[in-house]
């Protein structure tokens, strides 16, 4: 979820108001049923002071903000200070004096001579940017505001709306915002000549909305959900090939996933979305309406991304890297099935999704997507609803109450259901294993294992902080090791370990994130920007403790794997790219790259309860297949350079869906005849 909550605090909002006078504004998640959290935006002349709190799943942004505007809406002076999503320092400030800006954060500084008009981009701000940059946009005719340090505002009316509360009436209006991130960014805004942010609304997430208005945000999440939909809709088309009929794939090194292993020069025959014969180059005679001519790439079933919290955006990332099924690990319901019909639909750029159900125990620190339960009862309503839905699979989190697991695993499994998840509070991972797990998610809830006790509250950061701490000193020779390796492996407990996502604990400031290393330079600039900005607070003389710490998760995951402890790779972050930095780890760990391969196709495809369906390239099969330029089964970093996506009938080209999203291809597109 760290990517979501960054997304959704990238920037927010202040107020034109009269002389210190305070707009306040309230944070709701669970469908604006449970308060998250605030922000209070108090305004004197031409100076603003923000208070922005907001708390969920016991982790979340406090910041308390102060800047100054010019007659154009353009900062002049900026500071903002607190503790981030995952507990590091935010320590920010910004001057600009004449045409000279000056900035420098936790971890980056910069001095330049800027455009005359340009707007200061915050790193890590609170909920007040999105006002700064709408009234800014609303005086430029051209329609377009530089920013500082780099990238270009722009921004468009999606639709227009009313809303009460009592007697009055107010007149809104959706703004798209591009230029910050890959995607454009919805924002509820005031009309007349200085418009502002009214709401805030991450679809299926959460709403930010002012104080007295909450009746009218689930009314206008529906609206922009139609809003999103219709340019969703637009990228979907742009980036979209169809190809009815038969398609002759020919001259492919084929990657056999259930075996590990590689075979050379195969055509592979494809009618309306399906496999339907594969035979050694030239054996094919069958009339076919066109070729594509693999030219000796290597050619993987579709990978396969087992960790993700989807949203209606991601799609494109996904599938430009090879992602053509995604199991979503925990969302909201309505959501969750409103995305997965318009996949189905063939009108979202998206893979196709697993879904599996959420279930969380009552508590202070709760995560409110899918069902929040006290007591059994509450547990088989949820559990039958999945069911009915056809889920395979529910995911329990931190706060279940752990004395009905037994009985919450033996009724999922009466129904043919899954169970995994985070290691419910108090207990161990290997009391949920043997309370009935067939997975477990982190690697960090595995290997607290060894670190909790039964007063230890995991629903906390200290879930991140006690593995960053004491991993470095586990002996995995010990006995208690051992034998806890022997149980997963004895009964085959699937491990998504998301080891690329817990390179934030070695993160440091001004250091760029070794997780996004490879991919950088062809990223949006702002997006650059936030690859050098830590998530933990990792003092100086912890960082080789924390280090070391990673760097044992990483070997862990490989003698887990040597064990015969089944494998998944998942990610839980930016959508994509994570996968394939999750394969490299996976190659450090000790596989090779036909294992990790193999990991991300025939694994997932089998866990995943669709192994009959796809993750392998058979007749018979989907054709959701990946070809590669280089030679991934050698050097796994090659996984980035995709240059063709098939999924069923239809086929995309990465470089052409990254260029949509404002990324630098990897590779020329492999384009269809």
């Amino acid at each position: 979820m760290k990517a979501l909550i960054a997304a959704a605090f990238a920037f927010v909002g202040i107020t034109h108001a009269s002389a210190a006078e305070t707009t306040r504004y309230l944070a709701f998640v669970n469908g604006g049923k449970d308060k998250a959290g605030y922000q209070y935006v108090t305004r004197d002349g031409d100076k603003y002071k923000v208070v922005f709190y907001f708390k969920d799943n016991g982790r979340g942004p406090e910041l308390k903000e102060e800047f100054t505007l010019d007659a154009r809406s353009i900062l002049t002076r900026y500071r903002v200070a607190g503790t981030s999503t995952y507990g590091s320092q935010v320590d920010e400030s910004f001057t600009l004096t004449g045409n000279r800006a000056k900035w420098k954060t936790t971890s980056d500084k910069g001095d330049q001579v800027v455009e005359d008009g340009a707007l200061y981009s915050s790193l890590q701000g609170t909920p007040a940017g999105y006002s700064i940059l709408l009234a800014a946009l609303a005086q430029r005719t051209d329609g377009k505001v530089p920013l500082i340090p780099s990238g270009t505002l722009t921004g468009r009316k999606l639709l227009d709306a009313e809303v009460s509360k009592g007697s009055e009436r107010r007149q809104i209006q959706l703004m798209a915002l591009t230029g910050i991130g890959f995607t454009p960014t919805a924002v509820w805004a005031t009309t007349g000549a200085k418009p502002r942010l009214f709401a805030y609304i991450f679809p299926g997430y959460m709403q930010l909305i002012e104080e007295g208005w909450e009746s009218n945000a689930a009314g206008l999440e529906e609206k922009q959900k139609a809003a999103e939909a219709a340019m969703l809709v637009d990228l979907n088309r742009r980036t979209t090939h169809a190809l009815p009929g038969v398609t002759l794939i020919r001259n492919a090194r084929l990657f056999d996933s259930e075996r590990a292993s590689i075979a050379e020069a195969r055509d592979v025959l494809v009618e309306n979305g399906r496999v339907i014969s594969v035979v050694p180059t030239g054996a094919q005679k069958r009339p076919h309406d066109r070729i594509i001519d693999a030219a000796g790439r290597v050619l993987l079933p579709g990978l396969f991304d087992m960790h993700t919290h989807l949203g209606f955006w991601e799609g494109g990332l996904h599938v430009a890297a090879g992602v053509t099924t995604a199991r979503d690990l925990g969302n909201d319901n309505a959501t969750l099935l409103q995305l997965m019909e318009q996949e189905r639909a063939g009108s979202l750029l998206m893979p196709r999704v697993v879904p599996a159900g959420f279930i969380e125990g009552e508590s202070p620190n709760a995560s409110r997507s899918g069902f929040v339960v006290k007591n059994f009862e509450d547990v088989k309503k949820a559990i039958d609803w999945y069911s009915a839905q056809g889920w395979p699979q529910i995911k329990i989190y931190n706060s279940f109450p752990k004395d009905i697991l037994p009985q919450t695993t033996a009724y999922a499994h009466s129904k043919g259901i899954r169970v995994s998840g985070h290691i419910p509070v108090y207990l161990r991972a290997q009391d949920a294993v043997l309370a009935g797990y067939d997975e477990i998610q982190h690697i960090n809830q595995v290997l607290l294992n060894f670190l909790v006790t039964d007063k230890t509250d995991t629903r906390t950061l200290e879930r991140f902080y006690l593995p960053a701490e004491k991993v470095a000193d586990l002996d995995f020779d010990s006995a208690p090791v051992l034998d806890f390796i022997k149980l997963l492996a004895d009964r085959k407990i699937v491990i998504d370990q998301t080891l690329a996502t817990f390179d934030f604990i070695r993160a440091r400031d001004g250091v760029l994130n070794e997780e996004f290393a490879a991919v950088a330079d062809h990223v949006p600039p702002d997006v650059r920007r936030g690859f050098y900005a830590s998530q933990m607070k990792v003092p100086e003389d912890k960082f080789p403790r924390y280090n070391k710490s990673y760097e044992k998760m990483v070997e862990f995951t490989g003698r887990l794997y040597r064990a015969g402890v089944p494998l998944v790779a998942g990610t839980d972050d930016i959508a994509g790219f994570t996968l394939h930095r999750e394969l490299e780890l996976l190659v450090m760990a000790g596989l090779t790259p036909l294992q990790a391969l193999q990991v991300a196709t025939y694994n997932g495809a089998k866990y995943a309860h669709v192994l009959h369906d796809r993750g392998t390239v058979m007749p018979g099969m989907r054709a959701d297949l990946v070809f590669v330029d280089g030679d991934v089964t050698k050097n796994i970093s090659d996984i980035r350079k995709i240059a063709l996506v098939i999924k069923g009938d239809v086929a995309y080209y990465p470089a052409e869906i990254y260029e949509n999203l404002g990324v630098k291809p990897f590779t020329p597109a492999l384009r269809v005849d």
